[in-house]
């Protein structure tokens, strides 16, 4: 398998490529403060704020945000524990 790099600023019009950026900006958003004050719909909606230039998201915006959404439970970024 070949793996991307971390560091690695390419975009790619896909769910994949979305779900990568998705990660990454999430991750940087939640170190702020005012983020933590959010509800994770809130949350949702400035992390794709942030992301508003990305291909996959301007062409497919209600497909995104299910992607979004699914990265937010599989990663537990909602704070939660259970499993569904």
């Amino acid at each position: 398998m070949i793996r991307v790099p971390l560091d690695d600023d390419r975009t790619f019009n896909n769910p994949d490529g979305f779900a990568m950026v998705f990660d990454r900006t999430w991750k940087q958003s939640a170190k702020t403060e005012e983020f933590a004050d959010l509800s994770i719909d809130e949350r949702i909606d400035l992390v794709i704020k942030q992301m508003d230039d990305h291909p996959f998201l301007q062409n497919e915006p209600e497909q995104a945000r299910q992607v979004a959404i699914f990265r937010v439970r599989l990663l537990k970024l909602d704070g939660s524990n259970h499993s569904s």
